[in-house]
């Protein structure tokens, strides 16, 4: 299979963990109203993904040596700081809202990937993650843009998710895809047990719906989610990769309407056509506009 294929289903790969991580706001919504606090749903969701992982993939593991971890460590701290401020976060701030500062890591992404790796964004890039920023605001954004505590960590969660997805896009040429996912995933649930033990206490009681939630974003949104990002990653770079994800917010709204009945605005449909086009701004760079252009040319001469 060649470049180009690769590409593509890295791409679509990438979409369907938009799809995942959308309905991922509800779930981890219900969650945290089902009595779990943040610590103990990350502790949960990241423990239920790196056990099932470690099962699934133990031959892989048996290989495992010191860039590996140092690897997963830096991609796993990214990854429970990003999900600490966003999870926290909900409990302060509207699901919308969240997903919108959240997905400001677009912008963010071609930049530190830059200072990471050397290679500069092309303008195609960083014009489609400013696209994809403005559907997003209009999908998302409500009328009030004052900042609280709650905007505050989101927009901290965009920073620390711009820099999971450019270590991961740096780490995953490094290192076995494989077992980058199973040591952040590991050393994630490792920093979230930390936290839930000194600073929360267990629910008593959790309706059947909050664990159901959990469990879900536990084998989906993180197990298979994660690593389909980190191998997908691999084979396209770290501003598609934001931008693709980023279409989570359009999801999560899409998923809102179904579960949640909310009502489509001009807004949501403004948005979801901004967000396509930036897809296709990064995906095509617009070359087939051009050669249709150079078709008519050559055929007038």
């Amino acid at each position: 299979m060649n470049k180009n294929h690769n590409s593509i289903f890295a791409d679509i790969a990438l979409l369907l963990v938009a799809v995942i991580w959308g309905s991922g706001f509800t779930a981890t919504q219900v969650s945290l109203d089902s009595g779990f606090l943040p610590f103990t749903t990350m502790a949960i969701r990241f423990g239920i993904a790196a056990i099932l992982m470690s099962v699934i993939f133990i031959k892989k593991l048996k290989n495992i040596n010191k860039k590996d971890i140092i690897a997963g460590s830096v991609v796993g701290f990214f990854l429970f700081t990003a999900f600490a401020s966003q999870t926290i976060g909900l409990q302060f701030t509207t699901p919308s809202k969240n997903a919108f500062l959240t997905a400001t890591n677009v912008i963010l992404v071609p930049f530190i990937y830059w200072f990471m790796s050397k290679k500069k964004p092309d303008i195609y890039s960083v014009t489609a993650a400013f696209i994809c920023v403005c559907g997003i605001a209009f999908i998302s954004l409500e009328k009030d843009l004052t900042l609280g505590i709650g905007d505050s960590l989101s927009l901290l969660c965009a920073i620390l998710f711009a820099f999971h997805i450019s270590s991961t896009g740096f780490y995953s040429h490094k290192v076995d895809t494989t077992v980058l996912s199973v040591t952040q995933m590991w050393f994630a649930s490792i920093l979230s047990f930390i936290g839930a033990f000194f600073t929360e206490t267990f629910p008593n009681s959790v309706p059947v719906n909050g664990v159901l939630s959990v469990i879900y974003i536990g084998v989906f949104g993180t197990m298979i989610a994660f690593f389909i990002q980190t191998t997908a990653q691999k084979y396209t770079t770290p501003t598609k990769t934001a931008i693709i994800l980023s279409t989570e917010a359009l999801f999560g709204t899409i998923f809102s309407v179904i579960i949640l009945k909310e009502i489509i605005t001009v807004k949501m449909i403004i948005g979801g056509i901004s967000i396509f086009l930036a897809i296709i701004t990064a995906e095509t760079k617009w070359k087939f506009f051009y050669k249709g252009k150079a078709k008519i040319i050559k055929s007038d001469l």
